[in-house]
């Protein structure tokens, strides 16, 4: 089979299926479907280092969740999905964690890397509110955030940054969020991976930068990630094997190797509608009793 390259774990779980004559589970891995919000929910937890070389990924839990059509736009469907999101991400943030540092990653320039700058807009900085007003504000949890931009643009690595930060503001858990590659178009801004393994940011898209865990940053690092590209030599594996057909050359890409991938044409309005659901999801996950009508009231 050719490569097939994706950031989220229920894909690799599916490709392992689809690699594999066994029809038993695969050892070290456990995968479960649910719902929530009225969202599908689909948990890959990786129990041991079979399962992560298997799947390629390391130890830990990946919830996937599947959000409404935001094309469609129905009655309901952002609040779905922001409930969906802020529960799944309730259930990894570490119980102790009383300061969170939230982190958008990516090119703001660039629609589909902007996924993790736009959702730091929507996102509830409240640290300096608590420390100024206890008596109005004593209620929320401290929230910080930045975006650190990209090495193009700094000339340093993100990680480096955030362990400045990190240093300086001390919180007990870090968020960071960024774009992720997908096999499927149909995922694309349609799906939220959260997982608490931290991340390696352009590792989808073959421009992998230092890793951003607990290992390397010192507190616990959850990381969502919404996909917004698909690479194109996975895309058209994928496409000619639903077809019934086994033709797929790397070649035919020519000089572009492996570095071309694809987006739909809407991709701006789907990453601003992704980012702002994420950012309510994660002010819900942070925010104890706290609804949408109370972040709107808060950022506007």
């Amino acid at each position: 089979m050719p490569v097939r390259r994706t950031d989220l774990a229920v894909e690799a779980h599916e490709i392992w299926q689809e690699s594999t004559a066994e029809t038993t589970a695969l050892e070290g891995v456990e995968a479960r479907d649910s719902v929530c919000g009225g969202c599908g929910v689909h948990t890959v937890t990786i129990l041991d280092e079979r399962g992560a070389r298997e799947l390629n990924k390391p130890v830990g839990r990946y919830i996937t969740v599947t959000l409404p059509d935001l094309r469609r736009r129905g009655q309901g469907d952002f609040e779905n999905g922001v409930t969906a999101t802020s529960q799944q991400l309730g259930s990894l943030l570490p119980s102790d964690a009383e300061s969170v540092l939230v982190v958008g990653l990516g090119n703001q320039k660039i629609t589909p890397d902007a996924v993790g700058p736009l959702t730091v807009e929507h996102t509830m900085v409240t640290k300096h509110l608590i420390e100024r007003h206890p008596e109005f504000f004593g209620q929320l949890r401290p929230v910080t955030a930045f975006t650190p931009g990209v090495l193009a643009s700094t000339g340093m690595e993100s990680a480096d940054i955030l362990r400045g930060v990190i240093e300086k503001a001390k919180p007990d858990c870090v968020l960071v969020i960024d774009a992720l590659a997908s096999r499927k178009l149909s995922r694309l801004c349609s799906t939220v991976q959260i997982c608490d393994t931290g991340i390696t940011p352009g590792s989808g898209v073959g421009n992998s930068r230092a890793e951003m865990n607990q290992a390397s940053l010192g507190v616990p690092v959850i990381a969502i990630g919404v996909p917004t590209v698909v690479d194109a030599g996975t895309l058209a594996a994928d496409l000619l094997e639903e077809a019934g057909q086994d033709g797929y050359n790397p070649d035919a890409f020519g000089d572009y190797g492996g570095s071309l991938i694809v987006t739909p044409k809407d991709i701006d309005s789907l990453v601003a509608e992704a980012a702002r659901i994420v950012g309510y999801g994660i002010n819900l996950a942070l925010h104890e009793g706290f609804g949408i009508q109370d972040v709107r009231g808060f950022l506007s």
